[in-house]
């Protein structure tokens, strides 16, 4: 049983002024692994105030300074692989395949982040001014239980690259990985204040974060709900925002698409991360002519696919992250049956022998459409609804259809075909034929998937200012 009692302020760990615990549950088992000590406003406002001293120094650093920085950091990361890997499937239940395949995009992030700052140029001609790309303060970062070590990773490293300090806020629900990574950014030797993580709810400390004046930027990956609330608060004081926030991702199957292909890679996208992914292919549309050999590939695959502990290689889908998420995606499930849809596979409760924890039935619904909640709203678990459609503009405008725009999947064996219909989806990202991330290409949202980009020259500048010196 673990008690993680410190905060990091000012390059030292340090016991909060908040008195309550939070209990860390393991969602394989749902027994206590232990307990967090939450920080509370005061120690909000004392994490915001060293961030804000430091910046006077480390804004004016060099790039090569930076670098070094983020080479640390790098180096201190690498070695604790497996304490990494082993932590984010204890924690939250994600598969040994997804914590292994998170902490690969997380190395190398911050290659990514380096390479970029050996190319940028702070200071620009146009026109007939110099126009100087300046940091822009203190960044707020709130996130996720979903990879935090990973968000923590890319936007820290954007923040340090900008010449930014930060005072981070992670889910309380992931306070053991929290932990690891703290103690990695203390051993790579960054300047005092120029990092500060403070464990606390949403409500206290990301509250702090949100309204405090001296935080000019808040970079946020969450729900679109909880973006809202932040966005209110920030534009009291003008704080520029980076918001990553939920979808609804459409897949479209093309009929020229060999199903071979496309069914498995859909089935990947709609449950990676145990479908608790914004990014998640969770409208899997298909030609309507093509729809008893869909079904029959979903059957088969879905069968084959192992739920259960996320310690063992095999297995491709782990639990909830909690009993609420579980109750929520039950939920949904319900309210698909209610909608008319039909279970092609899955359902309601817990896959036999694994009652003890926060597992869903892979599920997978057919007879949907577009209209349906269960087609329109974020579910946040593997369940994945199978829409048809006739021709290849109605699936465009279904795709489209949605309040969300984050992601997107086109699958065709013409690829200048899947490249003209991926050019026509309304999401910061479309992936065609396959399932990638480039860390120099910018990330983010639509509509209400969010405000910004996150990576690449696009997500550095969303942390400077640029100010024209005119003569």
């Amino acid at each position: 049983m673990k008690t993680i009692d410190k905060i990091y302020i000012n390059g030292e760990f340090i016991t909060p002024q908040g008195t309550e615990y939070f209990n860390l549950i393991s969602p394989t088992t749902n027994k206590k692994l232990g307990k967090v000590l939450l920080g509370n406003q005061k120690d909000a406002q004392n994490a915001i105030a060293a961030a804000k001293e430091a910046f006077k120094t480390f804004s004016k650093t060099t790039t090569e300074e930076r670098i070094q920085y983020l080479q640390n950091i790098k180096v201190a990361i690498e070695k604790r692989k497996s304490e990494f890997i082993d932590v984010m499937v204890e924690e939250y239940g994600g598969t040994l395949q997804f914590a292994t395949m998170s902490y690969d995009f997380m190395l190398k992030g911050f290659d990514s982040i380096i390479d970029l700052l050996n190319t940028y140029d702070f200071t620009k001609i146009m026109g007939e001014s110099e126009v100087q790309m300046t940091p822009l303060g203190v960044v707020g970062i709130i996130i996720p239980w979903n990879s935090s070590n990973g968000f923590i990773c890319s936007k820290l490293s954007t923040a340090i690259a900008a010449g930014c300090t930060s005072v981070i806020k992670p889910s309380e629900m992931s306070a053991q990985q929290t932990q690891l990574i703290s103690e990695c950014l203390h051993e790579a030797g960054l300047p005092k204040g120029v990092f500060n993580i403070v464990n606390g709810l949403g409500e206290i400390v990301g509250a702090e974060i949100s309204r405090n004046p001296d935080i000019s930027k808040i970079s946020f990956t969450g729900s679109t709900n909880v973006g809202k609330i932040i966005a209110k608060e920030a534009v009291e004081t003008m704080k520029r925002v980076t918001l990553e926030l939920g979808g609804k991702s459409p897949n479209i199957i093309l009929d020229d698409a060999n199903l071979n292909q496309a069914i498995p890679l859909a089935l990947i996208a709609a449950y990676m991360n145990n479908g608790q992914a914004c990014i998640a292919g969770t409208r899997l549309l298909v030609p309507e002519n093509s729809l008893n050999k869909v079904k029959e590939l979903v059957k088969e695959i879905v069968t084959k696919t192992i739920v259960g502990d996320p310690k063992n290689a095999t297995t491709a889908v782990g639990p909830m992250v909690n009993t609420k998420q579980y109750e929520r995606v039950q939920s949904y499930i319900q309210i698909g049956i209610n909608e008319g849809a039909e279970i092609l596979i899955g359902g309601l409760g817990k896959p036999e022998g694994l009652e003890e924890g926060n597992f869903v039935k892979p599920t997978v619904f057919i007879n949907v459409n577009n209209q349906m909640r269960i087609a329109r709203e974020e579910i946040f678990g593997p369940v994945l609804s199978i829409i048809t459609y006739k021709t290849e503009e109605e699936a465009i405008e279904i795709a489209n259809d949605t309040t969300y725009g984050l992601q997107a999947y086109v699958s065709s064996s013409d690829e200048k075909r899947a490249h003209k219909v991926a050019s026509q989806i309304n999401a910061g990202r479309v992936q065609i034929n396959g399932i990638g991330h480039d860390p120099m290409a910018p990330f983010g949202g639509f509509k209400q998937s969010g405000i910004g980009r996150e990576f690449g020259t696009i997500g550095l500048e969303a942390y400077l200012e640029p100010k024209a010196l005119i003569k």
